[in-house]
Parts: structure tokens; sequence; C-alpha cells
């Protein structure tokens, strides 16, 4: 066992080791043919290059500019409530404190908090908006903005009538930290409710880097697309045990190999790793490597697997990703990736108007 691993581990380390010039002048071939399946354009929360993340502005945004999917990340509240936000633990850099919901509220001040020990109204009182994110200048700062709940994300979407948009939902369980968030069951499961009281639960598929919360939703839900999201190191090839982001699955069972590993996972139809290494690298960068490779593409087509690596932003690393055969991307710039789309003759995802009020 212990030589399988190191070898896998080996074999991995070279592979993700490939020289970036090496794969830039792979990339540099002409751009590959117009695609007859649809390229799936995904909003990362809703495209927070554009907008305040996770805000109904910035999802409103989305649509009316047109993709083909808006991607957001959840979390369950202390009752249950669930709420709109990539962080388990509220970031000082994107909220800040306005009051305490109550007086002598012995949890104020709420940021730094985690969301699972917060009520929603506590939730509610935080200011998300106050200042622009650092690095996204082009973002539309979003003033007073207050986390909105999964419900009103489903609800937005069902009054732009926008039945052809998808919506990636990520039921982001801290496997690794599992004190820090809600319990996966009850996380899952609440989850669930509000996509199937929805309406629109056909438009849903749902992601997680924690394979266990995936599982758990296809017991509850077995038509529903799952997602499995990872980063390389997430996998811990060559350690022992299973990792505890895979639930239960050992990558080393599958000789390291993502595409094998994921397709044993009920449900799963769609692989999004990390586009590649360092994580916010460009392919112009000396050190830069790509995660998902032409094989990695190539064996989960075979198997009926499409691949959707997030979150990529540079339109050059985003056009020599195409040209391996992604099946879609998940970025903060949509705007940047219709520019792409249009140029390669991609059928571009259509353009909701704002409903009538």
């Amino acid at each position: 066992m212990a030589l399988r691993h190191s070898a896998v581990a080996l074999a991995l380390l070279s592979a993700l080791a490939f020289p970036a010039t090496a794969q830039a002048a792979m990339a540099a071939h002409t751009h590959e043919p117009v695609r007859k399946t649809a390229f799936d354009l995904q909003a990362h929360r809703g495209g927070l290059g554009l907008t305040t993340e996770g805000s109904l502005e910035g999802f409103g945004k989305a649509l009316r500019l047109g993709v083909s999917t808006l991607e957001l990340d959840t979390q369950v509240t202390r009752d249950r409530k669930v709420v709109v936000t990539h962080d388990r633990q509220v970031s000082a850099q994107k909220c800040k404190d306005t009051a305490p919901l109550t007086t002598g509220d012995p949890m104020f001040p709420y940021v730094g908090k985690y969301i699972k020990d917060l009520t929603l109204a506590q939730v509610k009182t935080m200011d998300c908006g106050y200042q622009q994110l650092p690095g996204f200048p082009e973002q539309e700062q979003i003033k007073g903005f207050r986390m909105v709940e999964l419900r009103d994300v489903l609800d937005l979407v069902r009054n732009y009538g926008a039945k052809r948009v998808k919506l990636n939902i990520e039921t982001k369980v801290e496997a690794g930290a599992p004190e820090q968030t809600a319990p996966r069951k009850l996380f899952v499961r609440r989850v669930f409710e509000e996509i199937r009281r929805s309406g629109i639960e056909k438009q849903v598929s749902v992601q997680s880097f924690d394979w266990g919360a995936l599982k758990e939703m296809h017991e509850l839900a077995p038509a529903y697309p799952l997602v499995a999201l990872t980063n390389y190191d997430f996998l811990q090839v060559g350690k022992p045990g299973a990792s505890p982001w895979l639930g239960g699955v050992d990558a080393d069972d599958y000789d390291g190999d993502f595409v094998r590993a994921a397709a044993s996972v009920p449900g799963v139809t769609t692989l999004s790793p990390n586009y590649g290494f360092p994580q916010n690298g460009t392919i112009g960068d000396p050190e830069f490597r790509f995660y998902p490779d032409r094989k990695m593409i190539r064996d989960a087509h075979r198997r009926g697997l499409k691949v959707v690596p997030w979150t990529c932003d540079d339109p050059a690393t985003i056009e020599a990703l195409m040209d391996m055969g992604i099946d879609g991307i998940i970025t903060d710039y949509p705007d940047r990736v219709r520019e792409i789309m249009a140029a390669r003759g991609i059928p571009l995802p259509v353009s909701y108007p704002a409903p009538r009020r």
C-alpha cells in the first residue's frame, strides 16, 4: 500500500509540476472548432467582479447580462435559515457591525462569529456592502447590503421567468473542521427543503467539496445533478485513510485519480476542480500549472461527466482551458467570458430583462 501511494504521489506531483512554458506552447495552437453543445457560463457568487457578492442586485445583473448558471454558496444559521454566503465565519473584509439585535446581546459583535452560531435576525443587522471588495475595482458596491436567504435567490430567478438559467448551489459544509458549520445532515436537509419549496428544483444542481454532503443530498433527492468540487490537496493522495472531504472515498483506491474517485459518488454529473496552481495564477506566470488537463477532461467525458473548473477570470487562461475541452467555467467576470464565447462563435446564454413591477 505504501509503495502504491508513493508511486501515485510522485506521478501526480510530476504532472502538476509540468512547466508553464510547455503548457503555454501546447495552448498556443489555433482554437478548437465551435462546440456543438452549450458552454456553461457560471457567474461565481453572482459575478462578484461586477457586483457585491451574494446580493440580489448581483444575481439580477447576471440574469440581465446573460449567463447559463448562477453559482452561489450557502450556510445555515442557528435558527436553521439558509443564507447565501461563502464564509462560514463572518468576514470583516466584507461585513461590519451596525448595532446589536438586542441590548446586551452576548454574541455582539457579530463580525468574526460563525454563521452557525448566529440567528438570521443577528446576521441581518450587519452591513455587508460597506466597502468595495479589495482586488475587484470594477465591482459595483451595494451599500448597506444585508445577506439574503437562499429562498430569495430562488424567488428572484422565478420572478425573472429565467427558465433556462440553472442554479449551482453549494452546501458549504466544512468537512475539515465540522464544528465550524451546521451539522452535515441538518445542513443538507435545509438546503434540500428550500430547493423543493421553490418550484424550480429542475433548474438546480448541488455542489460541494464535502462529498459526504453530496451523498446525503442524493439520498434526499436522487434526481438532483451533483457536482464534485475539489482542489488537489483535498484528495490527500498518498496519505493513510480517506480524506475527510471525500465522504468515505479513499482517492488512493482509485490510484489518486480525481475522475474515477468522483465518479464513484452516486448522482455526480459534473467535476469541478480548481483550474490551476497557484490558485489565482494565469497561463502567463512562470510557475503556473493547470490542474485539469486533456486527459482528465477526456476521461471524464468517457464516463459521461462534464468538467467545469473554478474560478478563473483571466481571458488567456480561460481560452487555454476552452482549448482543452472544458464544458464550462466558473468566473467572477461573466462579461469577459461572454466576449470570448462571442469571438469563438459559441452560442451565448439568454439575457433576461428585469421583471416589470
